[in-house]
């Protein structure tokens, strides 16, 4: 029989509306769909921080310090690679009058932006603000209570709001922001009097290469020749490094979820096949019976079995591309994403290449069992189920392997996606030793005197018993929703730890330091009961640390040790007479009151023994481009869950008191104290200090990590939805043996109630014996997802677990019994005449 003649027999058997083959649709549907949406999604953010880079950026290198404008020599040096824009960055205050607000002003040059174009809401495109005008976010705009035309005050300078924003273009470069941004020209910040000494403020300057120099070689001349310059470098092809480490961590989980998908959508389809091919035993008996070899056999399903892969890979796919708009619509602001249909060619024929290739490995096994047996053979299946063919075991094999081979060539990381396979392995291997366990077990178990739990029990051993895909279909799928409780929770976990309900009422940066008792005699005015801190503030990049004779630059340093972030740049640095709240010496000694010995520094454990610090070796920091050097007093353990002023590097006074700086404040005030009248004395007699609402960026804290927790809760129902299906699936296998055990209990005299009983005996057995192994699966994979992914902490609410699994333990009993009603309605007469 040829291609042509087989697939006309094919397509004549083959159903429409796929009846018989729709699990098989469903499962490939579930797993395409979710990676062609998450290769999608990925692909087109990387491409656009790539290409656009510069853009993002606002230039192809951006320098940036702390506290300090570029000396002459040092904006020399960076004019002679190309054409330079500068400008200062800082947190100020904008007011009317009757209303203030926390703002980031953002002040650029003339020649902003270097690389792509402002465009504001009326639909002007804009450069830098010239005079007193001034471009503000639409948030801005609603805090202030203002409209175009309107004039409000920052510092000693009265500005006017020209235009609201509309497209800023290196927004997402500038990074987490604590208010609404204003642009304003290059010197509004001096004339409004915000850039004193000792200053909390960034200058950021960026340039455009000539002759298509490599950012990085120019970055490493900079370096060489400005050694202690203490600069902050970001080439074009980082221009957002919080974006690119988001857009991977995600992709990460996302991609995980989808290869869990499509496994368990693989052995869904397994059971799919195998219930579709039992349903066509008889035409298959029949066609070899008129002459039909096993090949003709083996293409005739298999044609149909790949219309049907080939349906539910495309639907997917269409399924795909028609939501990445709605998730670039929710990212939106947040990572550059197109709007509308975005069609990337690579990820969708790699979400199909996977939906086929799941479908031949977990299809071949059932489909070549089938095609290699006698017509006889075939007939007595009910009664004589076919022994397990190792040559289709072998092909299953080689599919499996193919998609492993696939997953790890195709990964960005490959250790990840291969510990995965391993896991997923691990946990199939797993469930099959509990099945042959099980088997065995309720084979040796004594006969018990219930007929109901005989009964159970023997559908459990007896032969051709689906208990091994049972309790795979169970253990994925109970491992599924304890996967989803344990991510949720852990995320509402960290939110309820990282976001104290409890929290100073406010944050002041730039208290001048000659004007501390002013600043605390007005709040006191205000709030008798007050609670108030202040601490001095200065921002300095550690240059060297170790040992005296042998310290390390960390200019030579090739990668930064893990958790050694407080090496990259400029951090935030205090000196303090005593251990700061919160804080405990883990080693060494605190300095006495008064110190005036050799310059001290007390360091954060954690960070210490990351970079192989101890008591007695010394660090050497960049501050305003003078270098300063510290011995390592003790070690400190921070309580980093206190919402107030914690530092990894505190000094002893001597060591930073001379250098100019200001105090920062956190202020906590009494229940009755109206905030308003106090953030309007603040900003009139304080102008050049900044004042930030708690409340609004805990508020803004929170609504991040719940989206995360959204997103990560659709994303772990794929997985979920898959496990059901992957039940339904191993129930419609066993339909057709249960369909005969059914009507012969029922010819000797079992009612259905009876019958119900014993399905619900037997699966309810089967969930009570997986939930514990689901419980350990499922919380195991969500403990990596947490820490390792997304870097959290392991917060899980135990209740909200088992109260989930057992949730799943109903939800899955009660689609075993639904999925056993068609049983019930089965007539004997017609039933038997079908054997």
């Amino acid at each position: 029989m040829n291609w042509r003649t087989a697939w006309t027999i094919a397509r004549r058997d083959l159903n429409t509306r796929f009846r018989g083959l729709r699990l098989l649709l469903v499962c490939i549907f579930l797993g395409t769909a979710a990676l062609a949406a998450i290769g999608t999604l990925s692909s087109a953010i990387e491409r656009e921080l790539a290409t656009r880079g510069q853009e993002l950026l606002g230039g192809d290198l951006e320098v940036e310090v702390w506290q300090r404008d570029l000396s002459p020599e040092e904006k020399a040096a960076l004019a002679s690679y190309g054409a330079i824009s500068g400008g200062t960055r800082l947190q100020a205050m904008a007011n009317t009058g009757e209303v203030a607000a926390p703002v980031e002003l953002k002040a650029v040059d003339s020649q902003w932006p270097l690389y792509g174009t402002l465009t504001l809401t009326d639909g002007r495109e804009a450069a830098a603000p010239i005079g007193n005008s001034a471009w503000l976010a639409q948030g801005a705009i609603d805090r202030l209570d203002i409209k175009p035309g309107d004039r409000f005050r920052i510092g000693t300078v009265e500005l006017v709001a020209a235009g609201v924003i509309d497209n800023e273009p290196d927004r997402l470069s500038e990074g987490f922001q604590l208010g609404p941004t204003v642009i304003v020209a290059e010197d509004v910040p001096q004339r409004a009097g915000l850039l004193a000494p000792g200053s909390m403020y960034q200058s950021k300057y960026r340039l455009a290469l000539a002759g298509n120099r490599d950012p990085a070689s120019v970055q490493q001349e900079l370096n060489e020749e400005f050694p202690d310059s203490g600069f902050t470098f970001r080439t074009r092809d980082r221009a957002s490094p919080g974006a690119d480490r988001f857009v991977n961590q995600m992709s990460d989980f996302l991609t995980l979820v989808g290869l869990a998908a499509l496994v368990i959508a693989g052995i869904g389809i397994g059971g799919g096949v195998s219930s579709y091919l039992e349903a066509r035993r008889s035409s298959i008996a029949t066609l070899k019976v008129l002459g039909a070899t096993s090949s003709d056999i083996g293409k005739i399903y298999a044609m149909q079995i790949a219309a049907a892969a080939v349906m539910g890979s495309l639907a997917g796919i269409a399924t795909g591309v028609l939501v990445t708009p709605i998730l670039g619509a929710a990212l939106k602001g947040l990572l550059p994403v197109e709007a509308g249909l975005v069609i990337e060619p690579a990820p969708l024929l790699l979400a199909g290449a996977y939906g086929l290739l799941v479908a031949f490995a977990f299809a071949a096994t059932p489909l070549l069992r089938a095609r290699s047996f006698p017509a006889m053979a075939l007939m007595r299946a009910r009664v004589a189920p076919l022994a397990r063919d190792m040559r289709a075991l072998a092909w299953t094999g080689a599919g499996i392997a193919a998609i492993c081979v696939l997953a790890l060539v195709t990964t960005d990381q490959p250790m990840l996606s291969a510990g995965f396979l391993g896991g997923a392995a691990a946990a199939l291997l797993l469930l099959a030793a509990i099945g042959f366990g099980i088997r065995a077990a309720a084979q040796r178990m004594p006969r018990s005197s219930s007929p109901l739990v005989r009964g159970a029990l023997a559908n459990l051993h007896r032969p051709g018993a689906p208990t091994g895909a049972l309790v795979t279909a169970l253990g994925f799928g109970l491992a599924s929703f304890v996967l989803l409780a344990g991510v949720q929770s852990a995320i509402d976990g960290n939110i309820q730890k990282r976001v104290p309900q409890q929290a100073p009422d406010y944050f002041v940066l730039d208290v001048p330091r000659d004007r501390a008792e002013a600043f605390e005699a007005l709040v006191r005015e205000k709030s008798p009961d007050a609670e108030i801190r202040t601490v001095p503030a200065l921002r300095g990049a550690v240059l060297a640390f170790g040992p005296r004779a042998d310290m390390t630059r960390v200019a030579d340093l090739e990668s930064i040790p893990e958790g050694g972030w407080a090496l990259r740049g400029e951090r935030g640095l205090t000196y303090a007479d005593a251990v700061p709240p919160g804080n405990v010496v883990t080693e060494g000694d605190w300095w006495p009151k008064d110190y005036a010995g050799e310059p001290l520094v007390s360091l954060d454990e954690n960070f210490a023994n990351a970079v192989g610090l101890k008591s007695g070796d010394y660090i050497t920091i960049g501050l305003l481009g003078v270098e300063r050097s510290a011995r390592v007093a003790n070690l400190r353990r921070i309580d980093w869950e206190s919402l107030g002023f914690n530092y990894v590097l505190v000094f002893s006074p001597n060591a930073l008191e001379d250098a100019p700086h200001n105090l920062a404040a956190t202020i906590e005030l009494s229940g009755d104290t109206a905030s308003g009248d106090l953030l309007r004395d603040l900003v009139r007699q304080f102008p050049s200090s900044s004042v930030i609402e708690v409340g609004q960026v805990l508020n803004e804290a929170r609504t991040i990590l719940e989206q995360v927790g959204l997103a990560t809760l659709a994303a772990a129902s794929v997985a979920v939805l898959a496990g059901l299906a992957v039940l339904l699936g191993a129930i419609a296998a066993a339909r057709a043996s249960r369909t005969y055990d059914t009507v012969i209990l029922r010819v000797l005299g079992a009612s259905r109630r009876q019958i119900l009983l014993m399905q619900l005996a037997e699966y309810g057995l089967l969930a009570l014996l997986l939930a514990l192994v689901a419980l350990g699966l499922g919380s195991a994979v969500a403990w990596y997802v947490v820490t390792q992914l997304f870097e959290f902490d392991w917060l899980p609410d135990w209740g909200e677990v088992f109260a989930v699994l057992g949730m799943g333990l109903a939800l899955v009993v009660a689609f075993a019994l639904a999925g056993s009603l068609p049983l019930l309605r089965a007539k004997p007469a017609q039933a038997l005449r079908e054997l």
